[in-house]
């Protein structure tokens, strides 16, 4: 029985089929969702992002990802908290679900291939390596 999900979101429309395959998952009553998205160190955001104007600031960001995760609690019928940090993806993905002693981990695929993924390298891949229970990953459309 799946008594606890941690589920990792992260862009728009990957988390919107994310939160869809959750749905369709037949999730008994007494589980509990864990809705998380982690945020890259801020060190990292700014080599990334360096050469390019930020849209938004830390904080806007921060408020938007929360509202739209709380939004998706609003969806889900079963137990549901809420989980935003910052650090690296993968390991923070498996740390929350070594707390939460999950039975299950839900993240997305970006779908990347060849040198786009060995250069931005895959969270997903990572996640179902090193995690100590089952991974589903979605892929997108």
């Amino acid at each position: 029985m799946l008594k606890t999900i941690v589920v990792a979101l992260d862009g728009l429309e990957l988390a919107e089929r994310v939160i869809l395959t959750l749905q369709e998952l037949i999730v008994p009553e007494p589980s509990k969702v864990i809705l998380c998205h982690v945020f890259p160190p801020p060190d990292v955001e700014r080599e990334v992002l360096a050469d390019r104007p930020h849209p938004e600031s830390a904080e806007v960001s921060y408020l938007h990802i929360e509202k739209q995760l709380r939004s998706y609690q609003q969806e889900l019928s079963v137990s549901t908290e809420v989980e935003l940090v910052t650090g690296d993806p993968a390991e923070e993905i498996i740390r929350l679900a070594n707390i939460y002693q999950a039975d299950l981990i839900v993240i997305g695929s970006r779908g990347l291939t060849g040198m786009k993924r060995i250069v931005q390298g895959s969270v997903s891949s990572q996640v179902v390596e090193d995690a100590a229970c089952s991974v589903l990953v979605v892929k997108p459309k």
